[in-house]
């Protein structure tokens, strides 16, 4: 392994150590592991195509006999087990936990491997030896988290007049039946709300408090133990839902007017002053004609940049280059937790969430030095630090999801898997309006409830048919013909949402779609089938999809979206 400063260091050993094996006529190769895209001179580069394959491959490939060396700057610097690491080049400052998790990837151990080796390009060996010795004999955790506090938490819930146990069983036998509609989730939670608003005021902040309590902790002991007390997830399911309906305190606006009017951010800014002079004189206008041929859109903005510009819009600031090098860096450190990765690649997304929320908070106290301002304001400003939160984390799962390890979970609230794209297999023939329709309300769904992940080329029962079904040319023009499909059936914004890739599984093409939340209502328009001119509103209820009436979609909408989104 070859540890270097940074990714641009890393494109460049990479480089160089190619020429190297090539001129000696070493059957040796190089790997290399960052995230994102490089800029070196005119090139960009990725870890994708300087190694030839998908990044999802590249620890696995690294196993292979010809492969002998692997580049990194900090991903799979720390987390990354692989036995047969047998020697570390360090061209990089090392120091504290930084410097044990580091060296500690040549600590496996394997039955050919009689020792190990360092080569030490920048560091003394005061400095890793000071670095070291904390973790040398014991290292110990303070104090475990105490499961019985979920009792301790319900036993303060039961005693505020808001609900009793028949309602949590009320609303459990409703939440888990797969064939009761959204509109009745909110009228068993409905006689709740209307108690905790007779509540007096201190009461509801500490209820709500208690309440955020109980979720949280449950989502995260449910991680790692298993209860055998089915009411803890009653309660579980009836707090998650509960707590989005219960009503602010008057003297605070709603989350949804705060999410949507932040009047503290917004600022005034002259872009131009002048006359428009009109030329006097007779106007041709063109008669209305065709298009020979719709080309696709433009080519996306990069991932970090779209996330500054959603940000500079949303809040009205001016985050610029200093803030997308900061952002870089904390993906960087997200990417390379191995606990973190494992979680993502074979979890739903909501408990990858709950594992993700931990680690970012640490990530965000790491750039307190480097970007205050930024830090700031993420400590600041609830508003734009969730926001922030949940752009970072839709942008982490598009990169970390393994289709063999979903497969493997079965279908799910937040995964769902077709066939095929736009071929009818039972038919076999091409069928753009049912079976591209079938996908399409998935993805609408899913940008409509919390997100999630459809795998194009995997059947019901999770078996591989792969993306070649669908008599395209190529895996470019699969992924070109998706995009081009939800632009049609749910606008351009909608289209930024999702996020494709191809994986092979099984020896087979597989296509990854990765679903965001979406920051808006999304209707499906598709050929006619739509019931209304606006479209259909679809959403997720258990491992399906439904569709809901126009009354209840403008209900789910002003809940989910706000009540400006409702009258849009």
């Amino acid at each position: 392994m070859i540890v270097t400063r940074s990714r641009l260091h890393e494109v460049r050993f990479k480089r160089a150590v190619d020429n190297y094996l090539a001129a000696r006529c070493y059957p040796f190769k190089a790997l290399v592991a960052f995230s994102g895209t490089v800029e070196d001179g005119p090139r960009k580069y990725t870890e994708a195509g300087m190694n030839g394959f998908p990044e999802a491959r590249t620890a696995k490939t690294f196993e292979r006999p010809e492969y002998r060396f692997l580049i990194c700057a900090n991903k799979f610097q720390t987390g990354f087990d692989q036995p047969l690491l047998h020697t570390m080049y360090v061209d990089k400052k090392l120091g504290g936990v930084n410097a044990v998790q580091t060296l500690s990837r040549l600590n496996r151990t394997h039955a050919e491997k009689k020792g190990t080796m360092v080569l030490d390009f920048a560091n003394e060996a005061d400095e890793i030896k000071a670095a070291f010795e904390p973790y040398y004999e014991t290292t110990l955790l303070s104090e475990a988290t105490d499961p019985n506090l979920l009792y301790e938490v319900m036993t303060r819930l039961r005693a505020f007049p808001v609900y009793a146990d028949t309602d949590v069983n009320a609303f459990a036998a409703v939440y888990f039946n797969p064939k009761v509609s959204q509109d009745r989730l909110y009228a068993v939670l409905a006689p709740a709300v209307e108690r905790f608003k007779e509540l007096a005021r201190d009461e509801r902040h500490d209820f709500r408090g208690q309440l955020t309590d109980y979720v949280r902790l449950y989502g995260f002991l449910s991680q790692v133990l298993t209860f055998a007390d089915a009411d803890l997830e009653k309660l579980y399911v009836f707090a998650r839902h509960l707590r989005r309906l219960l009503p602010p305190d008057k003297d605070e606006l709603p989350i949804e007017v705060q999410q949507n009017i932040d009047m503290e951010s917004y600022r005034i800014q002259q872009t131009g002053s002048g006359r428009i002079a009109l030329e006097r004189k007779a106007g041709v206008i063109d008669p209305v004609g065709t298009k020979g041929r719709y080309g696709l859109a433009p080519e996306e903005v990069e991932a970090l940049s779209r996330i500054i510009a959603e940000l500079n819009d949303r809040f009205g600031l001016n985050l610029g280059p200093d803030h997308e090098v900061t952002l870089g860096h904390m993906m960087e450190k997200l990417d390379d937790d191995a606990a973190l990765e494992a979680a993502a690649r074979v979890n739903t997304r909501e408990n990858v969430r709950l594992t993700f929320d931990h680690k970012v908070e640490s990530v965000i106290q790491e750039i307190v030095e480097t970007n205050f301002d930024l830090y700031k304001r993420i400590t600041d400003d609830p508003a734009f630090g969730e926001t922030l939160k949940n752009l970072l984390f839709d942008q982490y799962v598009r990169g970390h999801r393994d289709a063999e390890e979903l497969i493997k979970r079965g279908e799910s609230k937040s995964l769902e898997f077709k066939s095929t794209l736009r071929w009818s297999l039972k038919e076999d023939r091409r069928d753009d309006k049912g079976v591209t329709h079938a996908t399409l309300k998935t993805v609408a769904a899913f940008l409509n409830t919390d997100g999630g992940d459809l795998l194009l080329g995997v059947a019901d029962d999770g078996s591989i048919v792969g993306i070649e079904r669908d008599q395209l040319e190529n895996d470019d023009k699969f992924m070109r013909h998706l995009a081009q499909v939800v632009r049609n059936g749910m606008g351009d914004r909608a289209g930024t949402c999702i996020d494709p890739k191809t994986q092979i599984a099984q020896g087979k093409t597989v296509c990854v779609v990765s679903c965001q939340r979406s920051p808006e209502p999304v209707f499906l328009k598709w050929k006619g089938i739509e019931a209304t001119p606006e479209g259909d509103f679809f959403v997720r209820q258990g491992p399906g999809t439904i569709k809901l009436s126009p009354d209840s979609a403008k209900e789910y909408i002003r809940t989910r979206f706000g009540p400006l989104a409702s009258q849009l």
